[in-house]
């Protein structure tokens, strides 16, 4: 029977992750779910306690809107920093055979475990949903619409990725060399093999970083890394350009 290990990097989210856990119970089936793994890079503020404040004697117990619900599948994992080793790191110890990677301010739609198992069944090994941000700005709202289609410009990791345990360890796993951009560059390796699908479905993702940094800005400097890597830019430089113009 396929199994979905949640993967979920974290870097100081007390405001988010309880909510982000709350909602994974809600909204999918624990029949489906291995473990829902929280993979600490070091934060500094409340969330592995917030996150360990849930787990007693390996229970897990939350009211939902329907029942409480005692779960034994949460787990805290600790890895250095950076959002490709902390995923490989929960990738590594899963025990399910589809992994699910989801940004920790991003919220999948209601029953998306069996929408994932569902594609899987299909022998598509990969993919992601649709995206919608929590903002009514025209142009995020215009760039959401366009997450509908596979063409490669329109993925990102704020979509969440799905991808068999297999094909993921075959490829090599998420490249630690990459601090930003490590989503893209496994979304190209999938792309190569022609192996992923959009589900048209919608994941909600927080508009956070285009709030703090300006819409306008922050998409120029988007573009800029993209077409920088698509010019054989190095890891390296990604960041470096990333350091300097939107990193705060």
């Amino acid at each position: 029977m396929n199994k979905i290990s949640i993967v979920i990097p974290v870097l100081n989210e007390e405001a988010t992750i309880v909510k982000l856990i709350e909602h994974l119970i809600d909204n999918s089936s624990s029949e489906n779910i291995a473990e829902i793994m929280v993979v600490d890079g070091g934060s500094t503020d409340k969330t592995i306690e917030i996150v360990s404040s849930f787990v007693t004697s390996s229970e897990f117990s939350i009211k939902s809107r329907f029942s409480v619900t005692t779960r034994t599948d949460i787990k805290v994992l600790h890895s250095k920093k950076g959002r490709a080793k902390q995923m490989n790191t929960g990738a590594e110890v899963a025990t399910g055979n589809i992994l699910y990677f989801l940004h920790a301010d991003a919220f999948p739609p209601k029953d998306f475990d069996q929408l994932i198992l569902n594609e899987v069944a299909k022998e598509n090994l990969a993919g992601c949903f649709r995206m919608q941000f929590d903002s009514n700005h025209w142009w995020l709202r215009l760039a959401s619409w366009f997450t509908q289609f596979s063409w490669r410009p329109c993925r990102g990791g704020d979509q969440s990725q799905f991808i068999t345990k297999h094909l993921f360890e075959f490829i090599g796993g998420y490249d630690e060399d990459y601090i930003i951009y490590e989503d893209n560059i496994l979304i190209n390796e999938l792309y190569k093999r022609k192996q992923f699908v959009v589900i048209n479905k919608k994941i909600k993702t927080s508009a956070r970083l285009y709030k703090k940094v300006g819409v306008w800005k922050l998409q120029y400097h988007f573009l800029r890394i993209y077409i920088k890597r698509w010019f054989g830019a190095s890891a390296d430089e990604i960041y470096t350009y990333y350091k300097k113009h939107i990193a705060t």
